[in-house]
């Protein structure tokens, strides 16, 4: 039941069983991100995961969550998707939810009626890695879907009853594009009003083509006050109309939780007390390495 290493996961599913039904992702373009530099896309055999969910039956007969690895499961087809549901239905009875990542194209490549039925055989949850709405940042990552494409996948996920959590990148424009990181991003996620909302910051991760881009001085990282600067400008374009909004993820400065619209006020007292409070500074480059 070992899984393959490096397993990364949303810190929402730290209670969840983790199956991988693929290894690494199907796109792994992107300049920022080095967790599959290291680990090929592959789809994993059927035989392997039945095998793999019998073992977890063992030890954790009452799962009632299920996250599905590596980076972007969605990129089976519902024929591979579907008897993968039903397995972990039937191994467990107490079963509530599944959830994966997933690509916006993977979303959109779908039709309304397969969304449909994945969400009748329990996958509930999507977590998309937005990073950013405009589109240049976007281009210039590598990321393979488009800020439009993505919009139009949560819309999607919603009508056919999958919840979608989305993930901003803070810092990703860098100093040079951080206006146009902010107002595009606020104006892509008012068109998604997603269920959740998560903003991570920018790591900068050796061996990646951003990480050697800041060592050129191509790229300029934000600091811990511009980053969160950024989120309370974000927050301040946001009209959500019932979002849970968490900010908790290891690479964030302040750790914040919330619902819009009722708590938009606070959360942007609390960051703009904490750019105020003159947090100390520290080497963006590679922190936390």
């Amino acid at each position: 039941m070992a899984l393959v290493e490096p397993v990364i996961r949303p810190p929402s599913e730290a209670d969840s069983f983790l199956l991988q039904v693929t290894l690494g992702c199907s796109s792994n373009t992107c300049t920022f991100c080095g967790a599959y530099l290291n680990k090929p896309f592959q789809v994993k055999p059927i035989e392997e995961i039945q095998e793999n969910i019998r073992q977890a039956t063992k030890f954790y007969p009452q799962t009632r969550r299920v996250f599905l690895l590596d980076g972007d499961a969605l990129v089976l087809s519902n024929q591979k998707l579907i008897p993968v549901l039903n397995i972990l239905k039937e191994a467990f009875p107490m079963l509530t939810r599944v959830s994966s990542y997933a690509n916006g194209c993977n979303i959109t490549k779908k039709t309304d009626q397969e969304l449909a039925q994945l969400s009748e055989n329990k996958l509930r949850l999507m977590y998309i890695g937005l990073e950013s709405g405009n589109q240049e940042i976007l281009d210039d990552c590598c990321k393979r879907s488009s800020a439009e494409e993505m919009a139009k996948a949560v819309n999607r996920l919603e009508n056919a009853g999958i919840k979608s959590s989305v993930i901003v990148l803070l810092g990703l424009g860098g100093k040079a594009k951080s206006e146009q990181h902010v107002n595009d991003t606020a104006k892509i996620l008012n068109k998604m009003q997603p269920r959740y909302l998560s903003f991570l910051s920018l790591m900068l991760v050796p061996g990646t083509q951003l990480s050697k881009e800041a060592r050129q001085g191509r790229f300029k990282a934000l600091n811990c006050r511009e980053l969160l600067r950024q989120a309370h400008d974000i927050i301040a374009g946001l009209e959500l109309k019932g979002t849970i909004f968490r900010c908790d993820h290891a690479s964030n400065y302040l750790s914040l939780q919330g619902r819009f619209p009722q708590d938009k006020e606070y959360l942007l007292n609390m960051f703009d007390q904490a750019v105020k409070d003159n947090i100390p500074l520290k080497p963006e480059i590679f922190r936390g390495l």
